[in-house]
């Protein structure tokens, strides 16, 4: 299985290289117009013509490569599989122990000062 997503991975690589590179050396759609006004030579290494149809075709196959490849690496991705990934391993989280909280403190007999009422506020004797 892991075979196989490799052999995905790098066909996917090169094809993603060659569609790249194959979009770069075509022309553009205006290129043929400044060739019609004396611009330069249409002509090249395909001919007038040769070299859209050989282009485009060969980035169409490297194009679909592409996309089926990607569509097999995301099949082979969503699969479950027995590594559960980078926390497999680990154990559940301790919680800590609540901590305590102190009973409220009371005034001593013959204070100056009453407890806390409700309000927060101290009321003097």
């Amino acid at each position: 299985m892991e075979l196989l997503k490799t052999i995905l991975v790098v066909l996917q690589i090169i094809s993603a290289i060659g569609v790249i590179a194959l979009v770069l050396i075509q022309q553009g759609k205006g290129a043929d117009m400044g060739a019609a006004f004396g611009g330069g030579s249409s002509g090249g290494l395909f001919g007038a013509a040769g070299s859209a149809n050989f282009l485009s075709r060969v980035t169409a196959v490297f194009a679909t490569i592409f996309f089926l490849s990607t569509l097999g690496i995301t099949l082979f991705g969503s699969t479950k599989s027995q590594n559960a990934g980078v926390l497999s391993g680990t154990s559940a989280p301790v919680t800590a122990p609540a901590a305590e909280v102190p009973a409220p403190a009371t005034a001593a007999p013959g204070s100056p000062v009453a407890p806390v009422t409700g309000s927060g506020q101290s009321v003097p004797r």
